[in-house]
């Protein structure tokens, strides 16, 4: 499907649904890992959920892949990322209350941190390949609990530990979070391809609803 490129507070790739949809739809927003970082988006293309989108038929729903510089990481850009979000809600017709955040790697770290930073934004979080921000604080993951949650890892990742990702899923059902842990035996870091190609998850990302109000 056609994605455009647009400029703004971040360069982004952007896919609408067909211009015949009758309603509001979803939106996944998605943050790539550090090594798409730079100055020419086409690189965010040729992989992962992207590359996914690019070479799929209409998908139904909305779908934004910003690009940091060289040197920055989404948490630095938290606010700059909600600010996007502010402006996709207001510019096409997206559902505010269906919006998945996702994130590859680097991204996963940001999408962790933004989530619990703002946790009536969002109806869902996808993490691919990424660890959890020590920096977040209980109370932090606590506020996820609302937020239904995939994980998704390599067994054969060497930058991740399954361990230490089990022991977040752990804390994060503690305190009610739903939260569905799955690890690819075969996969190493770089296993985006056949997660987002994944038709179960493709139909996960628009079967999100968030039941809190939005906080503007």
């Amino acid at each position: 499907m056609a994605i455009e490129h647009r400029s703004g507070l971040f360069p982004y790739l952007l896919s609408r649904v067909s211009d015949d949809a009758k309603k509001p739809a979803p939106l996944v927003l998605f943050l790539h890992g550090a090594r798409d970082r730079g100055t020419d988006i086409n690189v965010l293309l040729k992989w992962g959920l992207p590359r996914f989108v690019d070479e799929s038929s209409p998908l139904p729903y909305v779908f934004a892949a910003p690009q940091l510089p060289e040197g920055q990481t989404w948490v630095d850009r938290e606010s700059d990322v909600i600010a996007l979000l502010d402006n996709l809600i207001t510019s096409q017709p997206i559902d505010p209350s269906r919006v998945i955040l996702s994130g590859f790697s680097l991204g996963t770290a940001g999408a962790w941190h933004i989530a619990a930073s703002h946790p009536t934004r969002f109806a869902g979080l996808v993490a691919v390949s990424g660890r959890v921000p020590t920096t977040l604080e209980a109370s932090q993951l606590a506020a996820l609990k609302n937020i239904p949650i995939q994980i998704f890892q390599g067994a054969k990742d060497e930058k991740l530990s399954v361990e230490n990702t089990q022991s977040i899923v752990d804390s994060l059902r503690g305190v009610g979070g739903t939260v569905d842990f799955t690890v690819l035996p075969e996969g190493d870091h770089f296993i985006a391809d056949e997660v987002y190609s994944d038709s179960k998850l493709q139909q996960w990302l628009i079967s999100q609803s968030r039941r809190t109000s939005v906080a503007v």
